[in-house]
């Protein structure tokens, strides 16, 4: 089943044509790859799909959202359905891991305090830091807190994950964990679309892959 659809999609970054014509489809449980150059829209494509770079022309759909009217009351329920990891991993450096767990829960409006930890321990476990909870960001290391930042984004039990360049700051030993643990996530049913300029981690861990050059999206063969 597509969970995204895209046809004849024009994205622009303020009024600059980032990417013309832009035909993307994802389905559910796939793993998709976005490849390019810094600046050939990879990152404006992700924006759109969660509503934070808006769309004017073309057919634009995701979880039955049609991108190009959707109303500002529905975009909080889509985002819902999304988990966003981005390169920078963007923790709390004042709270430690749980807190910023439990800052995500909160404000997306869980108040169960005895769910909220079951999922946060649930997260945890998920990405392989079960006892770290306590921790501080800056008491761990660059994969680790990335692995913070996927545990984070897998709070609400999204139906696809983006992730925005998530080996950009880490070694490759460390970059090859992320997508292992990216593709287990992928296997377990949940879509998942990653950024990267890392050709040699796409061959690693095979998946679909678009390349954004030249204002155009093409899907390798």
């Amino acid at each position: 089943m597509k969970i995204i659809e895209y046809k004849g999609v024009d994205i622009r970054h303020d009024e600059l044509m980032v990417l013309h014509g832009v035909d993307f489809s994802v389905s559910q449980g796939e793993f998709v790859y976005l490849c390019g150059k810094v600046g050939s829209g990879k990152s404006s494509l992700l924006k759109s799909l969660y509503a934070e770079v808006p769309i004017k022309n073309g057919v634009s759909k995701i979880f039955g959202y049609d991108l190009q009217n959707i109303k500002n009351s529905d975009i909080p329920m889509l985002r819902r359905k999304i988990g966003i990891v981005f390169q920078d991993f963007k923790l709390l450096g004042d709270r430690s891991v749980y807190e910023n767990l439990e800052f995500v829960l909160r404000a997306t409006g869980w108040k169960d305090k005895k769910k909220m930890a079951e999922q946060i321990d649930l997260v945890l476990g998920t990405v392989g830091l079960g006892k770290k909870g306590y921790k501080r960001p800056h008491q761990l290391s660059g994969g680790e807190q990335q692995r913070v930042a996927i545990a984070r984004a897998l709070l609400n039990s999204p139906e696809l994950i983006i992730a925005d360049e998530p080996t950009g700051n880490l070694d490759p030993q460390t970059s090859q964990e992320l997508l292992e643990l990216l593709h287990a996530i992928c296997q377990s049913g949940t879509a998942v679309i990653v950024a990267t300029h890392n050709i040699g981690l796409v061959r690693q861990y095979p998946g679909r892959v678009f390349v954004c050059e030249n204002e155009r999206l093409q899907e390798e063969a």
